[in-house]
């Protein structure tokens, strides 16, 4: 399983794949220092956003696990008779 990291900021959400140790640090930074611009770097390929974090400004994080391939159960054939068939 691969973990994503989802970091809301005022109420939207970022995904990010793992470290996210050194992102969170330079957050905690530009929070203390009174304010300033962090990039969160994406999930995929790209350059990434500048977001500007200042004190007062909601912040969460959350670990999210993603299944790597699809349950067995999903591979069940539908071949079962229908009941309300004549």
């Amino acid at each position: 399983m691969a973990i994503v990291n989802r970091l809301t900021v005022d109420g939207r959400d970022y995904f990010l794949p793992d470290p996210v140790t050194g992102l969170k640090t330079q957050i905690l930074e530009a929070i203390k220092a009174g304010g300033g611009y962090v990039n969160i770097p994406p999930l995929r390929g790209g350059p990434g956003i500048d977001i500007l974090f200042s004190p007062g400004m909601p912040v969460t994080w959350s670990q999210i696990d993603v299944g790597d391939s699809p349950s067995a159960a999903d591979d069940t054939p539908v071949d079962a008779p229908d009941e309300f068939t004549l």
